[in-house]
């Protein structure tokens, strides 16, 4: 997998509950919601990595889910065009922050929409997923922008799950060819050359974990998938996610990570 050195986070703002989500858990507690954010910086930070860290932004509550806004690869950062429309200025707040780092800046133009959270990247190949916010023509110009870079990519209709708002809420790659997908997605037949680590329905929300260098991140309160993960040799890093599980939030959310 590419070792990361740096990543982006957004502390969530005061009016982080005001954001979209499609799931009944109850309202965010914020103190609890910056504790779990603080821990997850100090995280990235135990990986290795240098964080640019951004200034809460009230205009936008949902911007703290930075990782919609761009998809990074090694070459370039590619700007997404997220399909809540309410959330369109998060991207324009994020490009002067990812110029600095990056040279090559692609775009998603209309009609097409892409988030970042439906975009999996393993390792040259990037699943792509068609869903309630990104659309097949922003999963064509995406797929153009990384053929051209070297990668190839695939598209995985997600929009008949009641699940899952994003793709990567219900697969993550792991490293060493090795998938975590959640069990109703398991046996998709493009998925059959990987290694897989079968999520069960119960600790579905765990699919969404994130390999940082030499640990990976999951979600606590999962212990099947904890074990699984030391099993076959990886090392999870626990973190409190239940404030942000409320507003339909993951792990991989959290963070651009390059």
């Amino acid at each position: 997998m590419r070792l990361f050195t740096r990543a982006i986070v957004r502390i969530p703002g005061s009016n982080f509950a005001d954001g979209l989500t499609t799931v009944d858990l109850g309202v965010p507690h914020f103190d609890e919601v910056l504790q779990q954010h603080a821990r997850y910086c100090d995280a990235l930070r135990e990986c290795g990595l240098s964080l640019t860290v951004l200034e809460p932004d009230l205009c936008h509550p949902d911007s703290t889910f930075v990782e919609d806004a761009a998809v990074l690869t090694a070459h370039a950062a590619i700007l997404t065009r997220p399909g809540a429309s309410t959330r369109e200025a998060e991207v324009e707040a994020i490009c002067p922050i990812l110029q600095r780092f990056y040279s090559r800046i692609l775009t998603i133009e209309a009609p097409g929409t892409v988030d970042g959270g439906d975009i999996c990247e393993a390792e040259d190949h990037f699943f792509i997923g068609i869903s309630l916010r990104t659309n097949e023509e922003g999963a064509r110009q995406l797929a153009s922008h990384l053929g051209v870079q070297g990668y190839t990519a695939s598209t995985i209709d997600i929009r008949s799950m009641t699940t899952i708002l994003h793709l990567k809420s219900g697969i993550s790659y792991v490293g060493d060819n090795t998938l975590v997908v959640m069990d109703e997605m398991v046996a998709n037949p493009q998925f059959e050359r990987f290694n897989r680590i079968r999520v069960s329905l119960a600790e579905s929300y765990a699919a969404n974990c994130v390999r940082v260098n030499d640990r990976v991140l999951v979600a606590e309160g999962f212990p099947h998938l904890q074990e699984e993960l030391i099993t076959r040799g990886f090392g999870p890093l626990v973190l409190r996610m239940s404030e942000f599980q409320k507003m339909d939030g993951g792990l991989s959310c959290l963070s651009l990570r390059f």
